[in-house]
C-alpha cells in the first residue's frame, strides 16, 4: 500500500503500463477501463495528463504510447552506476571478438538488457536495450539465477504458473516440442549448477534456432552477481565447441576487469539536474487545464525524471531540490515508487529499478528513426497540404526512409527506399551541409554534375557554393533543378549532439506561387515539425545509437 494522496501516480502508472504491455499498439479509453479496473472518469484524466506530458498520444479515439514514455527508462539507464562503469568494457569486448555483446541485470526473476554493442550483419539480433528476457531461456538469465535464493525460485514458479513464457520463447529446437513445467525446472536448475561450476553459461539455441550465447557474471563489491555479460553469435559462424574455445577466455578476462572496475568505483549519490521552476510550471498547467490535469501524476513523473542527471540515486532532499517540489511531496512520491517496485531505498538514498522500463521504454526501444518521424510527417503533410519525406545519406546518394502523402488529387511521393543523387536535391544539400567541411568537399569532388533540367547547377563550384549557403541558412530550397515543375524545401534533423542525422522535406508543385513566397509560408511549419522529430529522437536514442 502507498501513502494516502498518491492515488493519481499509482493510477497513472497503471494506465501507462497497460498501454505499454498491450499486444495491440493502440487502445481506446473503454479498453483501458476494462484492463485496469479503473473507472472511466479517472482514466480520462490520466490520459489527458499523459498526453499533455508527451507520454501518450491520441489518433482519433485511440491512445498510443508516445516517445515521452521512454523518459523513466532513460532516467534509470542514466542513473545506473553499473551501466556507466561497464559501457566502455562492453564495446571493447565486442570489438575484440567481432561479435555482439550485451549487459543484463536482474529484474525480479528475469534478465533486463541495459547495454549492448551490436554487430549488424545480414542476420542480426532483435534484442534491444530495455528488453526483458526469461531467465530459463537465456545464458544471461541462467548466470543471474545462480545468485537466486529459495524465495526467488518460489517467486519464479508462481510467475510461471500465472504467466507462462511467451510462445516465442517456448520452442526448444533440441526437442520435438515445448517441455512441461517439471522438465523445464529440471533443465533450468541443471544449467544453473553448471554455470556456478564453470563460471559461465552456454545458450545453445534455447531462445532461437541458430543463436548461440555465452554469459558470464560481473560481481558487485559484496560478491553478489551485479550483472551478466553475454556474447552472441550465429551457428553459421561457430559450433558450440568452437564458440566456447574462442570466447570463454577473453570473456572471463573481461568480466574480471569489469568486476574490478565496480570495486574501484562504488556508486555514490550524484547531483541531479536542478529544475526549480518545474513545480510552478505544473501548477500553471493545472490552472490552464483544470480538472483534466492530474498534478499529482505529473509530480510523480517529474520525480522519476529527476534521476536522469545523477548516478547512484537520490535522497529526498536532492529530489525535492531537483523538481522544485516540497520535501514532503518528493518523499511521498519516492515511497510510492518504492511500494510499486519502481525504486528501492538503500540507506537514505532511493535508486530507480529496471522495472521502470516496463512503463514504455521496452515497448518503444525497437523504434527506428522512420518509425518516430512518420506520425510527424503525417501531421506535416496535413498541415501544409504537401507531400513530406525523410531521407538520410547512403554512400554518395540520399535514401528516403519515410514519407507521408499530401491530401491532394495530384501527389508527389518520394517512396521509402528511393535513392537520389545528393547535390541536385534539397534533401541532399541539407545532408551534405551537415558534414564536416573536408568530408563535404570530398563527396562533392566525386560527383559529376548532369543537366537534369535547364535550371540544374552544372559546375562543382556552383554546387559547393549552394551547399555552403544551406549550411549558413539552415534550409535548402531547390526550384526545378532535378525535375521540371517540382520545387523542394528541406531542413535538417539533428541528434542530441547537434549532428545532422537526416533531412526533412516538402515536395511542391512550382508555378502556383513564387519560390520565395512558398518558402516564407512553409519554412516555419517545416522547422516546427523538425523540432518535434528531434525531441522524440532525443528521447528514443538517449542511451543508444540511432537506428535508421
Amino acid at each position: 500500500m502507498t501513502e494516502q494522496g498518491q492515488g493519481p501516480l499509482e493510477r497513472g502508472l497503471t494506465v501507462l503500463r497497460a498501454l505499454a504491455d498491450s499486444p495491440e499498439p493502440r487502445l481506446r479509453r473503454s479498453d483501458l477501463t476494462k484492463i485496469t479496473g479503473i473507472p472511466r472518469s479517472p482514466v480520462d484524466r490520466v490520459l489527458e495528463t499523459l498526453i499533455q506530458l508527451g507520454y501518450v498520444r491520441e489518433e482519433g479515439r485511440d491512445a498510443l504510447i508516445a516517445p515521452g514514455a521512454m523518459a523513466p527508462g532513460n532516467a534509470y539507464l542514466a542513473s545506473s552506476p553499473l551501466r556507466a562503469a561497464l559501457t566502455g568494457h562492453v564495446a571493447q569486448l565486442a570489438n575484440q571478438l567481432d561479435e555482439s555483446v550485451s549487459l543484463a541485470v536482474p529484474d525480479r526473476t528475469a534478465a533486463r538488457l541495459i547495454d549492448q554493442a551490436v554487430r549488424r550483419r545480414t542476420m542480426y539480433l532483435a534484442f534491444h536495450i530495455g528488453g526483458l528476457l526469461p531467465a530459463e531461456r537465456t545464458a544471461a538469465g541462467v548466470v543471474l539465477a545462480s545468485d537466486w535464493s529459495g524465495e526467488d525460485f518460489s517467486t519464479w514458479r508462481k510467475q510461471r504458473a500465472m504467466d507462462p513464457l511467451d510462445a516465442s520463447f517456448n520452442a526448444v529446437p533440441t526437442r520435438a516440442g515445448p517441455p512441461d513445467e517439471d522438465e523445464l525446472e529440471r533443465d533450468f536448475t541443471t544449467w544453473i549448477r553448471q554455470a556456478r561450476a564453470d563460471g559461465w553459461a552456454l545458450d545453445d539455441e534455447w531462445v532461437e534456432p541458430g543463436l548461440l550465447a555465452l554469459g558470464a557474471p560481473v560481481h558487485a563489491p559484496d560478491g553478489t552477481v551485479a550483472g551478466a555479460i553475454s556474447v552472441l553469435t550465429h551457428t553459421s559462424r561457430h559450433t558450440p565447441e568452437s564458440f566456447i574455445s574462442e570466447v570463454v577466455p577473453p570473456l572471463r578476462a573481461a568480466t574480471t576487469e569489469m568486476t574490478a572496475a565496480l570495486t574501484a568505483s562504488p556508486p555514490t549519490p550524484g547531483h541531479p539536474r536542478v529544475h526549480p521552476a518545474q513545480a510552478s510550471e505544473l501548477r500553471l498547467r493545472k490552472q490552464d487545464l483544470g480538472m483534466g490535469f492530474l498534478e499529482g501524476l505529473a509530480r510523480g513523473l517529474a520525480v522519476i525524471e529527476a534521476f536522469q542527471g545523477t548516478l547512484g540515486g537520490l535522497t529526498i532532499t536532492a529530489a525535492a531540490e531537483a523538481t522544485g517540489l516540497s520535501r514532503a511531496t518528493a518523499r511521498r512520491n519516492l515511497l510510492t515508487l518504492t511500494a510499486l517496485g519502481y525504486a528501492r531505498l538503500v540507506g537514505d538514498t532511493f535508486q530507480l529499478q529496471p522495472a521502470v522500463m516496463d512503463l514504455g521504454f521496452e515497448r518503444l526501444s525497437p523504434l527506428t528513426l522512420a518509425d518516430l518521424a512518420t506520425p510527424h510527417l503525417r501531421e506535416l503533410a496535413h498541415a501544409s497540404g504537401q507531400s513530406a519525406s525523410l531521407a538520410v545519406l547512403d554512400g554518395d546518394d540520399i535514401r528516403s526512409i519515410a514519407k507521408a502523402a499530401a491530401p491532394r488529387v495530384l501527389r508527389i511521393d518520394v517512396n521509402p527506399g528511393t535513392r537520389l543523387p545528393a547535390p541536385p536535391t534539397a534533401l541532399g544539400r541539407v545532408l551534405l551541409a551537415g558534414l564536416p567541411p573536408s568530408e563535404r568537399a570530398e563527396r562533392l569532388s566525386r560527383f559529376t554534375p548532369q543537366p537534369y533540367t535547364s535550371a540544374t547547377l552544372t559546375s562543382q563550384g556552383a554546387i559547393a557554393e549552394a551547399v555552403d549557403t544551406v549550411s549558413r541558412d539552415g534550409y535548402a530550397l531547390v526550384d526545378q533543378e532535378f525535375h521540371e515543375g517540382i520545387r523542394s524545401l528541406a531542413v535538417p534533423i539533428h541528434d542530441s549532439a547537434g549532428r545532422t542525422l537526416a533531412a526533412l522535406n516538402l515536395t511542391l508543385h512550382s508555378g502556383s506561387s513564387s519560390a520565395d513566397a512558398e518558402r516564407d509560408e512553409l519554412l516555419p511549419v517545416l522547422r516546427m515539425a523538425a523540432r518535434r522529430i528531434e525531441a522524440d529522437v532525443a528521447l528514443a536514442f538517449a542511451c543508444a545509437e540511432p537506428v535508421l
